[in-house]
């Protein structure tokens, strides 16, 4: 199965919320940085700030939505 991104994330923190809401109800996700954020900060200080991708199974896309638009 194709991963692909439900949604970009304001940073790690508010990913892993979104995936919390996705895992209960029975989506797996992860999630990654975009990069945007790299190099931010003195050596890496905000390592979790910055845009981070939520990920989840191509087959799951549309629930997954659903559970973000209730």
């Amino acid at each position: 199965m194709a991963v692909v991104t439900l949604t970009v994330a304001a940073d790690e923190m508010e990913a892993e919320m979104v995936c919390g809401l996705l895992r209960s109800n029975g989506i797996e996700c992860s999630y990654r940085s975009t990069g945007a954020s790299l190099g931010a900060g003195a050596a890496g200080a905000l390592g979790m700030a910055g845009p981070t991708e939520v990920l989840v199974e191509e087959a799951d896309l549309e629930a997954a939505r659903q559970l973000l638009v209730d």
